[in-house]
């Protein structure tokens, strides 16, 4: 995985970014944070992240929301999308594919499962591969 991976964060929760911004500069992710969807789309309309870890109940513009807008910007789908929710149904998780996310995952995570998914994905974008 390449040196200087960029991570964004979007979650409504100030100690669930913090929480994931520890953990992902601890392995030495560089990290941004956002309170919404609508916050990351302005954030990610002036730089460019390798992953987004996103939540899905965020207030003014949600997780699918999010993800679908993006999707639709982002003409060579180089952003990673991991969700992470504690949302558990099926159709919550079938949604979230549907409107382009790579991963969905059930709060709690491991921590080991998210830092190793990241870098897979990592990996996988050195190859030269592109999201959906």
């Amino acid at each position: 995985m390449k040196k200087g991976y960029k991570v964004l964060i979007v979650d409504d929760s100030s100690a669930t970014r913090d929480y994931y911004r520890m953990l992902l500069e601890q392995w030495g992710f560089r990290v941004t944070e956002a309170y919404n969807g609508l916050e990351a789309l302005e954030k990610m309309a002036v730089e460019t992240f390798d992953s987004a870890i996103v939540d899905i109940n965020m207030p003014k513009m949600d997780g699918y929301q999010f993800i679908r807008e993006l999707r639709r910007l982002e003409q060579k789908h180089t952003t990673a999308i991991v969700v992470i929710s504690s949302e558990s149904k099926l159709s919550d998780r079938e949604l979230a594919y549907q409107v382009g996310a790579n991963s969905y995952l059930v709060k709690p995570v491991r921590p080991e499962e998210l830092v190793g998914l990241l870098q897979i994905f990592g990996a996988r974008a050195e190859e030269g591969h592109r999201w959906r």
